[in-house]
């Protein structure tokens, strides 16, 4: 969005999207402002007629009908040029916050890790704010006393030109020294800014975080971290306050001095018959107007440098050119079997230290992979790449004979079906949850979904059943049944890739085994990738990769992975130790059933092809 690259050209992408509104609110705002000029010359011929000989009455009608007809035309002016700045900001402002959280979106995966979900979602709202505000302080209130001055102008000139040019230079040079002495402030601005936004945030990541509160006991010591941040954003506030009201303290003197002066002046000009009483009227009248004009112009053009001055900073922020954008010529994803293709990928999230060293992979359609090896070695890497939530350094990938960085990333997204180890879940019911994954399906299938991965039991006996709320994040709900959720969902989208990353590893042994039929039956005839802990989750599967150090050392079958006796046998053997090693003060865990692999059998259900996989035990060979 090139709109973002300054506050100026954000402010005029957003005008020019209903170019007539905000052209017919310039027209009225104009005739609203000259009205009000209007109504002062009027009231000069008001005096002058009620002054003058007996027999001009007429003109005393006159003026009188033109004094109060600019009055209320001034009023219905103002009226209207309020209630369509409202229409125009408002809805305006829908659709910035519509932009901006669209644009947000586009963002890699590390900007949020970077940046506060509080502190963000602060910024998008005051942009809606800052258009709304520069709007009004330049349409409403830098507008008016120039078009005031301007006015005043013509009428001074018809009294007198000498003292025209002197009120001009008068409003010239104190409306200058107003904006020289505000600007001085727009330090005390943006530091008010900055610390708005970080009291923000921590609120908003402690109210994220209220389980952590509440189980370390924290609230005092929150609650007085969080008074620290408060208690800065207010002395912020309060310094930029006082600047704005000393400054308004030294117009008041100008004003006091220059009125009175003029006024003087305007009198001993009456006094030699060089002016009428309504040429005092109008000058004293106008003289007030300008000078008061002088101030609120002063202080709208200081707001509207600190309102530009929020805007470029939240667009610094925001507006930052995405990292990974679709290619110029992107098209939609063709899905089909479901293959996945890496191609001697290189890959580091800083591109200096690499986490993945000249990796190749290539998976048939139908094909069950597991992906395993220590901690840090770039297994979950993998998936995100696949997924194209990163960018390569060097390689490419392909589903189904596609390079992904040839198609959109949405059309990418919705052909790949992930389960991660901690599903995210809306504050929504638990319907709305599962439907996330495919919009349009009904209420049918996505209780068939459900049902599919083992939900309806737990579902059936919450509150309100598929209507239930989950709670933030999904709080309401066990892991195990957060867990659930997310392969239900998953089933509905339906998607011939299916990547799971840990998926099991974070449950307990009881809600594994309900989360494991689940999946189970997520991955029949279908494509998978399983990054695994436990290494027993994945031994039923085609093949296993074994990664290490950015590198796939082993590819093959489990069980002669086992038999070859290399890497993948060394991590079993490490679970399997596992299990005997000392607990606590020196007892040992529980004896376990001896280690059995689930071998997977094929069959063919009814009117579908591929592999269907059942578990079946055989005892692991004796590992010395």
């Amino acid at each position: 969005m090139p709109f973002l690259a300054s506050p100026i050209r954000f402010l005029a992408h957003y005008v020019a999207t209903r170019p007539l509104g905000f052209a017919l609110l310039t027209l009225i705002v104009v005739l609203g402002s000259s009205s009000q000029v209007g109504v002062q010359y009027a009231m000069k011929l008001l005096i002058d007629a009620m002054t003058g000989p007996a027999h001009a009455l007429g003109q005393v009608e006159t003026a009188l009908i033109a004094f109060v007809g600019l009055v209320a035309l001034e009023s219905g002016l103002l009226r209207a040029s309020a209630m369509l700045l409202c229409r125009l900001t408002v809805s305006t402002g829908v659709r910035i916050r519509l932009d901006m959280f669209d644009y947000l979106t586009g963002h890699q995966l590390s900007f949020f890790q970077n940046q506060r979900a509080g502190s963000l979602g602060h910024r998008v709202g005051a942009l809606t704010g800052s258009f709304s505000a520069l709007v009004h302080r330049i349409l409403m209130e830098i507008a008016p006393p120039l078009i005031s001055f301007a006015g005043a102008l013509l009428i001074f000139l018809s009294i007198d030109t000498r003292m025209a040019i002197v009120l001009a230079l008068v409003f010239v040079t104190v409306s200058a020294t107003l904006v020289r002495l505000g600007l001085g402030g727009d330090a005390y601005h943006k530091e008010f800014a900055r610390q708005a936004g970080n009291s923000s945030g921590e609120l908003v990541d402690l109210i994220g975080n209220i389980w952590a509160v509440k189980a370390f006991a924290a609230r005092p010591r929150e609650l007085d971290r969080l008074r620290g941040y408060f208690e800065k954003e207010a002395a912020a506030q309060r310094r930029g306050w006082f600047f704005v009201e000393r400054v308004r303290g030294l117009h008041d003197i100008a004003l006091i001095l220059l009125v009175g002066g003029t006024l003087f002046w305007a009198i001993s000009r009456w006094s030699a018959g060089a002016i009428t009483a309504g040429d005092v009227v109008v000058i004293s009248a106008m003289t007030f107007r300008m000078l008061n004009g002088s101030r609120d112009l002063a202080m709208a053009l200081i707001d509207t440098s600190q309102q530009f001055s929020y805007l470029g900073e939240t667009l610094d922020i925001i507006g930052v050119p995405h990292a990974l954008p679709d290619a110029p010529n992107a098209r939609p994803l063709k899905p089909s079997e479901g293959s996945i293709r890496l191609e001697n990928i290189t890959f580091g999230y800083d591109p200096h230290r690499p986490v993945l060293h000249d990796v190749s992979i290539d998976v048939p359609a139908g094909q069950k992979v597991g992906i395993v090896g220590p901690s840090g070695a770039g297994k979950s890497t993998i998936l995100q790449l696949v997924q194209r939530l990163y960018e390569t350094q060097a390689g490419r990938i392909l589903v189904d004979g596609q390079a992904i960085d040839a198609v959109t990333q949405d059309s990418l997204h919705a052909a790949v079906a992930v389960v991660p180890q901690e599903v995210l879940l809306f504050h929504r019911s638990v319907l709305e949850n599962i439907r996330f994954a495919r919009p349009d399906a009904t209420d049918e299938e996505v209780q068939r979904a459900a049902e599919a991965a083992h939900c309806a039991a737990f579902i059936s006996e919450m509150p309100e059943g598929y209507d239930s709320i989950v709670g933030e994040r999904g709080t309401n709900l066990s892991g195990g049944q957060r867990q659930r959720i997310g392969i239900a969902r998953a089933f509905l989208k339906d998607a011939r890739i299916v990547l799971l990353d840990e998926a099991t590893s974070a449950l307990d042994t009881g809600s594994e085994i309900e989360v494991q039929q689940g999946l189970d039956a997520l991955m029949t005839n279908r494509t998978v990738l399983a990054v695994a802990h436990r290494l027993s989750t994945v031994v039923a599967f085609d093949r296993i990769l074994v990664v290490e150090d950015g590198r796939v050392v082993e590819d093959g079958p489990p069980l002669r992975l086992l038999r070859e006796g290399g890497a993948f046998r060394r991590l079993w053997a490490l679970q399997a130790e596992g299990l005997d090693q000392p607990i606590g003060n020196g007892a040992r865990p529980p004896v376990q059933e001896p280690i059995a692999l689930p071998i997977a059998t094929r069959s063919r259900a009814p009117g579908r092809t591929g592999r269907r996989w059942r578990s079946g035990l055989t005892r692991l060979p004796k590992i010395n």
